[in-house]
């Protein structure tokens, strides 16, 4: 199974995170797939996701915080679900000496995701 955490904003406008992981399936109706990389020790403050989208770490480890002081680890081969594009948002610094190479696919707020919580498991 492939970890997956979702970002989503909850009624109190802060950024929340659900661990769980993705589900053998497809990414419905991708119509985009865009790469970035960011050299080793970087961050960025305060944010909401710019849309909701896959983000997919292929290298680099990242520590995200958000308001409510919930933070997680993401690591290569894990998935971001980042769904939070209202709010306080969150924000992320890289951990070690790895640049963050990532693959973001955009999808649909309709959209179905193939995301399982830990909660629900």
């Amino acid at each position: 199974m492939i970890k997956a955490y979702k970002l989503t904003t909850g009624a109190d406008g802060h950024s929340h995170v659900e661990t769980g992981h993705l589900t053998d399936g497809v990414f419905y109706n991708a119509a985009a797939i865009s790469f970035k990389e960011t050299a080793a020790h970087g961050f960025l403050d305060w944010h909401p996701a710019p849309r909701n989208q896959y983000v997919i770490c292929l290298t680099g480890t990242l520590l995200f915080t958000m308001n409510s002081g919930e933070e997680f680890t993401l690591s290569p081969g894990e998935v971001l679900i980042a769904m939070d594009t209202t709010g306080s948002g969150h924000k992320w610094k890289m951990l070690g000496n790895d640049p963050w190479r990532r693959a973001y696919v955009p999808f649909n707020d309709e959209e179905n995701i193939n995301f399982v919580s830990e909660a629900k498991a």
